[in-house]
């Protein structure tokens, strides 16, 4: 068995928990590589003890890959990892951690990986296309959330939300966030969006501090195709953000048609937690 560790290098120190799976997951016969999940400043530095491959070369080839980090290191990792097909197990070193499914305590437990003790969620993603007049300006695919909004000058934003080319919601505000079950427990839920259980197939639309009493979250069905776009009121720019990276430049006219991705990112499980179980345990301060 061949295991791809991306550690994010500003989470873990010295890549103290790294070296610990590392030798967990050796002595049990699997083999490792340890790859950055993204490039680092120039000035950090990197020890010399540790061998580091490069990620495009591993992946064709390895049959999971374990991320050290926050959920922000999964994100990065699932697009890449999703598009070779091979699942994910997220180690938590951040903060809220709500996709990770060890602890670093718990790395122990990564001694079931090779004997294939262990099960596999499948978590539905986002295709996300942006047009302008005939052109593709941007496409991704992402496995929380498409965020549209005003950017970072404080005004508002007009936008027009539309179901299957059927006018759905049109709100003015910071901007609209639409989102998988698995990402309603990010922004969308800190945007006043439910919590949905990750099994359920469904898209979420949040607006977010929305100008307009009426403007609710949409629970639509994973059938549908949503567009956002500029309302005819809207008098500058918005900006894209998929899973929460660079943002693309959306003027009037542009479209974002966002649908249910072919592709599904493989989450690793080695526990028997529900769904509920988590999120006492994250949000509430409850105990799994």
């Amino acid at each position: 068995m061949k295991v791809i560790l991306t550690p994010n290098p500003y989470r873990d120190k010295n890549f103290q928990t790294v070296r610990q799976a590392m030798e967990v997951l050796r002595q049990n016969g699997a083999e490792t590589r340890i790859c950055l999940p993204f490039e680092v400043d120039r000035s950090y530095e990197l020890p010399k003890d540790l061998r580091f491959s490069r990620l495009d070369r591993e992946l064709p080839n390895a049959d999971m890959v374990i991320c050290f980090g926050g959920d922000g290191t999964i994100l990065h990792m699932a697009k890449a990892a999703t598009r070779h097909g091979i699942p994910i197990l997220g180690v938590n070193i951040g903060t809220m951690g709500f996709m990770a499914e060890l602890e670093v305590s718990e790395l122990s437990m990564l001694s079931r990986l090779a004997t294939g003790d262990y099960t596999v969620d499948n978590r539905m993603m986002l295709d996300v296309t942006v047009h302008r007049d005939r052109d593709i300006i941007f496409h991704d695919i992402c496995l929380n959330d498409v965020v549209i909004t005003k950017g970072a000058i404080a005004r508002i934003v007009h936008l027009a939300v539309k179901c299957d080319g059927i006018q759905a919601m049109e709100c003015a505000g910071d901007g609209v966030i639409v989102a998988t079950p698995t990402g309603s427990t990010a922004y969308s839920l800190s945007a006043g969006g439910p919590i949905v259980e990750p099994e359920a197939r469904s898209i979420l639309v949040t607006p977010i501090c929305s100008h307009d009493v009426a403007s609710r979250c949409i629970v639509a069905s994973d059938k549908r195709v949503i567009t956002v776009q500029l309302s005819s009121h809207a008098k500058r720019n918005a900006f894209l953000s998929v899973d929460g990276g660079k943002a693309q430049r959306m003027n009037m006219g542009d479209v974002a048609t966002i649908r249910r991705s072919q592709l599904m990112t493989k989450l690793v499980r080695l526990k028997e937690d529900s769904f509920y179980d988590v999120v006492n345990m994250k949000f509430k301060g409850g105990n799994p």
